[in-house]
Formats: C-alpha cells, structure tokens, sequence
C-alpha cells in the first residue's frame, strides 16, 4: 500500500517559511478579476517600466543568438562590470575584482547559496527582526540556530547596539543586516555599521549585508556599505541585484560580492542547483550599469514624492502613527492601537477597501501591530487608498 501524499514529503519542509507577498497578491489579482479596484501595495515591486536601453540590450542579446549556457558564476564581462560599478557606489579602494562577484537569478537564490555555503547545523545565525522572511526561512532549512533581534520603531527601525552586543557571541557565525530595510524603510548609520563592524573583529563572525535597496536610498548623505569600513572586506558579503533600482523583477537577475574563497564555493552551489543565467539577461545587466543613471534617479525621486504623500496620509488617520522611511519603498504604520491581529487588519483592507497591503507580523514577531504598505504605486492609488481606508478603518472590529 502507498503512503498517503503527505507522508512522502521531507520534514525539512517544515521548517521553510513563506513570502506572503505573493500570496496576497494572488487573492488580490482574484478580486480585481471579480472587477473591484485594488490598489497594489503588497508586494515590492517597482511599477515603472524597465528603462528602454535595458530591453533593447537584451533584444540584441536574444537577435544574436545569446541563448546559450554561461559560466555557472556568471559572465566574466557582467562580473566585472559589476565588480567596477559596485564598488565605485560603495567608495571601496581597492576595488573588488570579477573573480568577487557571484550573478544569480535574483538576490533570493544567492542569499540561498551563501547561507549554504556557511552554515552548519547548530550554527548560530543572528538577524534583525522584522526581516526578509528568506533570511530566517533558509537558515532554518539548514537547521541553524536563530537569533532573532528585534528592530525599534523609537530608533526609526535601527537595531540596539547595545542589545546586539549582548546577544552576539563567539559563537556566533554570521550576522544578517539588510540596509536600507525592508520592511521598515530603516537606514543603518554610520556609527550603526562602525559598531557591528567591532562586534564582528571581536567576535570572529561574518556579516552578510543585503544591499538590494542602496539606490532606494533618500538621506542626502551618501550610501555607506559595511564593506568599506577597516577590517570588513574579508568579513562581508554584499548581496544586490537589479530589481529595485532599475526595475527589473521579472527578469531575474542578482549578484554578491565576497572574498575570493566564498565565491568559489557559491559558485559551486550555483553549478548544483541553476546551473547558471540566461545569457541574454546578463548582457540586459551589463547594459543597465553601463548606461545613463538618470531613470534610476528619476524614479527614486519619484518614490520619494510618494513616500511623502503616503506617510503624511496615514499619519492622519485616527489611531495610526508612521516613521519616515529613509531608504527602500515601504512603510510600516503602527496600528496597535487598532488590533492586535495586523493580518487580519490587512485581510479587513483588501477585502473591504481594495488595499492589498500586509500585516507586518509576516515579517516576524517584531513586526506584529503594524502593516506595510509598498508605495510602488502612483500618486492617483496612493490618494485613493488613503480615502478608501479613512472610510474603512472605522468600521473595523478587532
């Protein structure tokens, strides 16, 4: 006799979380369907359009019969190019090499790839808590052991150092920052990055910093990456990507900077899992970091106009109170003072309302008592979807 279907899965299965963005995403697009209008503010996604010299690069790619497999740690040209362009953002002298870089389809396999590269069972893993839910998703797969850190909305999501300080240890192997944050907008300081920076050479420990939205970034003073301060090169992996800053998330395509040693086994992990990516979507890449800047700037610009409406709106509903986010495209409004049951909130919103946003708890226990909304809206959604939960709000009951 068979085993009934869920006996055959691994239990290792149980320990993935979810990216409930795009489950929600799904109920949203099922409403819409019903013919309702939903405002998309659930899942980090820009909704611009990839800026033309990007899609033309890549149609070239594809005339020219770029369709072929690639090195499994990506074209030596976009590892260079990227190795250049990467460094200069981040002021890193010397500046890294190709043989630095590691390209995958998207940040999330290469978060995957380097946490498998590092951790061991039993490993102690710290990260902040709310967070990406890949981090804390793929280190428990590996059954490393999680120290979750809570953020404070009173430090305008910026961790506690002194809290930190305590919980890190020698025993601790690596330590996960993502600055700008999502899903709080948070920006980590420079005396922010000087301190985990001690704690590391102290410590002995790696720091992965997840970088993805360093061009989403509305401080006027420049981006600082961990990378670049004393002693951190050979401690840090810098993961980025594409998607954020020149709208590319359908196209799927990321990258890591890291010592030479790690590379060499990321790759590897590369090699046994995607083997590599579409060729046509690196020389896409190459093309977005070589050519004009200005989309990229136009379009934080514009997120920052939204950022501002968005914020100042929700600040004037009843009962709700909102940080100014200083990077990324997210906020993360309090609503505590509503219901303890943000997600149920957030079901309330797109059902009601037509407000497909989230319940921070998504993001971990920290996050519980707020939402986040992604602004990769317009201005005209924005607008409607403050009046449509000014009306809503109300009728709410917890």
């Amino acid at each position: 006799m068979f085993a009934a279907t869920e006996d055959r899965i691994a239990s290792a299965v149980s320990r993935l979380g979810s990216e409930s963005a795009f489950e929600v995403l799904a109920r949203a697009r099922a409403l819409e369907a019903t013919g309702k209008r939903v405002v998309h503010m659930e899942i980090g996604e820009p909704d611009f359009d990839t800026p033309e010299h990007i899609v033309e690069a890549a149609i070239a790619a594809l005339r020219g019969h770029a369709t072929h497999y690639t090195p499994s740690a990506g074209l030596a040209e976009l590892r260079a190019t990227v190795a250049e362009c990467a460094s200069r953002l981040r002021r890193l002298d010397p500046p890294y090499a190709a043989e630095h870089v590691v390209v995958g389809p998207g940040a999330k396999p290469i978060i995957w790839n380097i946490l498998s590269a590092l951790l061991n069972p039993g490993d102690e893993f710290v990260y902040f808590d709310p967070a990406y839910p890949a981090y804390a998703s793929a280190a428990s797969y590996l059954q490393a052991k999680i120290v979750p850190i809570p953020l404070r909305e009173s430090r305008n999501w910026c961790m506690d150092l002194d809290e930190l300080a305590q919980r890190v240890s020698d025993r601790t192997k690596v330590v996960m920052i993502n600055s700008p944050h999502n899903p709080t907008g948070g920006v980590l300081q420079p005396a922010d990055l000087a301190r985990i920076a001690e704690l590391a050479v102290r410590h002995d420990f790696l720091v992965i910093s997840d970088e993805i939205y360093s061009r989403n970034f509305y401080l006027d003073t420049p981006f600082v990456s961990l990378a670049s301060l004393p002693g951190m090169r050979e401690r840090t992996i810098v993961v980025d990507g594409f998607s954020k800053a020149y709208a590319m998330t359908g196209w799927r395509l990321g990258y890591a900077l890291m010592p030479e040693h790690f590379a060499k086994v990321v790759t590897l992990f590369n090699n046994n899992t995607f083997s590599c990516v579409a060729t046509f979507v690196q020389m896409a890449g190459i093309a977005a970091l070589r050519g004009p800047d200005e989309p990229v700037r136009a379009m934080n610009e514009k997120f920052r106009a939204r950022r501002d409406r968005l914020v100042a709106g929700l600040n004037r509903l009843p009962r709700v109170s909102c940080t100014i986010p200083e990077g990324a495209f997210y906020a993360f409004p309090n609503v505590a003072k509503i219901t303890h049951d943000d997600k149920a909130l957030a079901a309330y919103l797109l059902r009601e309302a037509g407000i497909a946003c989230l319940g921070g708890s998504a993001f971990g226990a920290a996050g519980s008592g707020y939402l986040r909304f992604s602004y990769a809206a317009s201005l005209d959604d924005i607008d409607y979807a403050l009046a449509q939960m000014a009306d809503a709000l109300p009728a709410f009951k917890d």
